[in-house]
């Protein structure tokens, strides 16, 4: 397990679009996850430490978004080749057991993740309502940890102010975890 932080956020820059299928059996573009004042993106897996350290985080903060009219998406894009909990399969067993509220997508050939510039899981993309990079930065303070309960909502407070505002903080702590699973020809 390699750990990764994530770059800066690239203010400004457009989100991209994707056509992926989901664990529901329907295939999502762009349009159908966004919501009237934003967008987060989040590449997750199943494996990793890190995101299973707030997954439960993840699903409150996409609840408690929706209100202020921010639009959620899991995009997973690991290769299940050496990492098998990664697979399609265990995507929709994942979906269910952890009540995931927004679609949960399968990146196989990793081209999305790619053109996102992901690099690690958890790595979280914050749009405006312009579908314009507001946020690229940690949930909160949990590490393969789960944080103490009242630690500041790093990535919650961020999209509320989006929502808000369509600007994000400008002082962002980088996202930390492991390092997308690249296949053997591209990574």
């Amino acid at each position: 397990m390699v750990r990764m932080q994530t770059p800066v956020c690239d203010f400004g820059r457009p989100a991209i679009d994707f056509d992926l299928p989901g664990v529901d059996g329907r295939r999502y573009t762009l349009k159908d996850v966004v919501g009237p004042n934003g967008l987060l993106v989040m590449f997750i897996c199943n494996h990793c430490p890190y995101v299973k350290a707030v997954k439960d985080r993840i699903v409150r903060d996409v609840n408690d978004l929706k209100p202020y009219g921010i639009g959620a998406v899991a995009i997973l894009s690991n290769d299940p080749t050496d990492y098998p909990e990664d697979s399609f399969e265990n995507m929709q067993r994942i979906a269910r057991e952890w009540r995931l509220p927004m679609p949960y997508l399968w990146d196989e050939t990793q081209a999305v993740a790619r053109a996102y510039g992901a690099v690690c899981t958890p790595d979280f993309f914050g749009y405006n309502k312009d579908l314009a990079l507001q946020y690229r930065g940690r949930l909160d303070a949990s590490t393969k940890e789960t944080a103490p309960e009242g630690t500041r909502r790093d990535l919650f407070e961020a999209m509320k102010e989006i929502a808000l505002t369509g600007q994000g903080p400008r002082q962002q702590i980088p996202s930390m975890g492991c390092s997308i699973k690249w296949r053997e020809a591209g990574g």
